[in-house]
């Protein structure tokens, strides 16, 4: 068959598959931090990016004729990304469960808590545990899923620890243990 009659559609790229969320039904944690920068997320993408592509779209396909409009494709795909990022925050909206840290806990590490850890080498680091949509290891957010996390949960200053790591296992000493915002260190 010539490429003359071939659809339009066999020419567009793969578009990227879609984050995967957890199995339906199983729940993750968040902060409720991170639980309020995902709603604003979903609000900017709704409220403002959303109706602006589509005006652009809307005015790049008054020019005329599609098949060779760049602004109408790229707009197209752009509304498609939208579209896919606002279904998997409200799918992965429903699959949260807000965790707010109580300052009844402040004597040993719970989700949610600020960590200092030293380790062998004498360098502080602090970290928040935190749910696996809101990581960010540059902000020191670690996931409550990542080895340090897990083998810091239930542990009280004073407490070491030993991670597992690729390059060798790395002892940790815990310094101090906080909830609420951070202390510049």
């Amino acid at each position: 068959m010539s490429k003359a009659f071939a659809k339009e559609d066999d020419e567009r790229e793969e578009e990227p598959a879609e984050p995967q969320a957890p199995a339906p039904g199983r729940k993750s944690y968040i902060t409720p931090e991170g639980h309020k920068r995902l709603l604003q997320e979903m609000d900017h993408l709704w409220k403002v990016e959303r109706p602006k592509v589509t005006s652009e779209v809307a005015a790049a396909a008054a020019q005329g004729d599609r098949s060779e409009n760049a602004e109408y494709i790229y707009g197209k795909k752009r509304l498609r990304e939208i579209d896919r990022r606002l279904r998997f925050l409200a799918r992965r909206l429903d699959n949260l469960i807000v965790v707010a840290p109580s300052q009844g806990q402040a004597d040993r590490i719970f989700f949610g808590a600020w960590v200092t850890v030293e380790d062998e080498d004498g360098k502080r680091s602090t970290y928040r545990i935190v749910g696996t949509d809101e990581f960010d290891v540059t902000a020191g957010l670690i996931s409550a899923e990542s080895p340090l996390a897990k083998a810091l949960l239930g542990k009280r200053v004073g407490d070491s620890v030993t991670v597992s790591r690729p390059k060798g296992d790395c002892d940790y000493e815990v310094l101090e243990i906080r909830y609420g915002e951070p202390t510049q260190l």
